[in-house]
């Protein structure tokens, strides 16, 4: 199906261009600053907060914001490389990348710190899918496990420098250092990328492109992903979130109702008749959801609660990001054995069972216990990252990597949004209905003008700034309490998640 519709420049492979494994490498520097620029965000979040005057509203708008970008044109970014070749995409991606991170690290107002993390979006969704979009067309379907297991290695090596370094930085530096690292990251991955990289496109694609679907879908996401960071502004599904949630489904239905009767669709629909497609999507989703909900609430905790300063909570989760280098290979020759289906429904088993690990965390966890829950969480990660990424890319026609990747992508950020929605909602609910309750056991009144305030700074794992004759240890212990016990039920609830996906995956067909 694909062979006479793809081309690669360079296609004999002589000298640089086109090398499959310089293909990896290069593809893996572009891979290693979208992952490290995100764990770098989670860890300046407090400091951030802090030197921009904002609370938990603001710091999730900074990641909010990119995921937004994000997901509204990973698909989209997709079809443009099919279309116009992916080399020129993700260039393009990387030099914008690598710009409007010098922007973010130059601001100093949080409007402009939200505004130019959307500009950052845009140019990080043209970089990922042309990532997996040239992977794909390196290597043969039968022969994509290593290459994805480098590839997922590099993106969890750089996520475990990203708490370490940016740890770093914001305790010796200022926090839009961590931004200015993409910098010379992403001057190698231009020079890379001229170099090595060959020219892959679909030239049966021919001059038109679905503009109504691009539209549609860039509608829906958006709407959906808004919609989702109201909810976690909230604490709840308010009446201000329904409308946009309300939209990205209506759209979403009229895009699905377009792509079948389009004669160019953006992404066609029969790539969903394939089950191992499909629950590679899901994968996708319910690790975007658990990878990034989860540590929007644990780094509160490290920091705010057992008190440790930035770099410490990065050396504290590095037994996760280790074990996940070191277990992809291993998982990318099982997979290579048994088929992604059965590892990617073991390892989402195993991160349900770290997730209830992590929600017995207290005040007094020590280093042993944590290591342990975060090197379990690791051990889950490595499958269901590499297989769920064999399972969308291999399972797509090569004239279509793009879009595949796109979708892949696209899953992991609208997941990611749902886990900041869930576990923010989560946190912020139970902080409100216990937090009054618990201070008044302790003899202490919340003046109702101070409720909201106190509650937002106790779901970030602080004690509540109250004035009166109430001594700072009692709201210390009352807001810890709270927030401990929020902080279980919402890593409950992921584990919840990742239950519900091992289930969706285990009992999907191979084709």
């Amino acid at each position: 199906m694909s062979g006479p519709h793809t081309t690669v420049a360079g296609a004999a492979r002589h000298g640089l261009r086109g090398h499959p494994w310089l293909t990896v490498l290069t593809l893996s520097v572009g891979a290693m600053m979208v992952s490290l620029d995100t764990t770098i965000v989670t860890v300046a979040q407090p400091a951030m907060q802090a030197d921009l005057h904002t609370d938990l509203t603001g710091v999730q708008w900074v990641t909010d914001a990119y995921l937004l970008a994000v997901a509204a044109l990973l698909i989209t970014a997709g079809r443009l490389g099919d279309r116009f070749g992916h080399r020129m995409v993700f260039l393009v991606g990387a030099s914008g990348f690598t710009a409007s991170s010098v922007a973010i690290g130059l601001s100093s107002s949080l409007g402009w710190v939200v505004a130019m993390r959307v500009v950052q979006g845009v140019f990080g969704a043209l970089m990922q899918p042309a990532t997996l979009g040239l992977l794909r067309s390196a290597f043969p379907p039968e022969r994509l496990n290593q290459p994805i297991a480098v590839r997922s290695a590099v993106i969890a090596a750089s996520t475990a420098a990203g708490p370490v370094v940016g740890g770093l930085l914001v305790e010796h530096a200022h926090w839009g250092w961590v931004f200015f690292l993409n910098v010379p990251l992403g001057a190698i991955a231009l020079v890379l990328g001229v170099t090595v990289l060959g020219d892959v496109r679909d030239e049966a694609a021919g001059g038109r492109l679905d503009l109504v679907g691009m539209l549609l879908v860039a509608g829906a996401l958006g709407s959906l992903v808004w919609g989702l960071a109201v909810v976690a502004d909230a604490g709840r599904t308010s009446l201000e979130a329904l409308p946009y949630l309300a939209a990205g489904a209506v759209l979403g239905a009229v895009f699905v109702a377009w792509e079948r009767r389009s004669t160019h669709p953006l992404v066609p629909l029969r790539l969903f008749r394939s089950a191992p497609f499909t629950s590679g999507v899901v994968t996708m989703a319910v690790m975007g959801c658990v990878m990034v909900g989860a540590p929007f609430v644990l780094i509160f905790y490290l920091q705010n609660v057992l008190g440790l300063s930035p770099a410490e909570s990065g050396v504290r989760v590095l037994s996760l990001t280790l074990l996940m280098i070191v277990g992809a290979p291993p998982a990318a020759i099982w997979i290579g054995k048994a088929g992604p289906r059965i590892p990617v429904a073991v390892g989402l088993t195993v991160i349900a069972a770290s997730m209830c690990a992590l929600a017995g965390l207290d005040a007094d966890s020590g280093t042993l216990h944590t290591t342990l829950c975060f090197l379990l969480l690791g051990l889950g990660f490595s499958p269901v990252m590499v297989g769920g990424t064999k399972l969308v890319i291999s399972n797509a026609p090569k004239e279509l990597s793009g879009v595949a990747g796109g979708m892949q992508q696209t899953a992991m950020q609208v997941g990611g949004s749902l886990g900041i929605a869930v576990v923010s909602a989560v946190v912020m609910t139970y902080t409100a209905d216990r937090l009054p309750s618990r201070l008044a056991a302790a003899g202490v009144t919340l003046p109702s003008d101070r409720t909201e305030q106190a509650v937002r700074s106790v779901a970030v794992g602080l004690p509540p700034d109250l004035t009166g004759p109430a001594a700072h240890g009692v709201l210390e212990r009352v807001g810890q309490s709270v927030f401990l016990d929020a902080m279980q039920y919402a890593l409950l609830a992921t584990a919840a998640v990742a239950a519900l996906g091992a289930v969706v995956v285990a009992r999907a067909r191979q084709d």
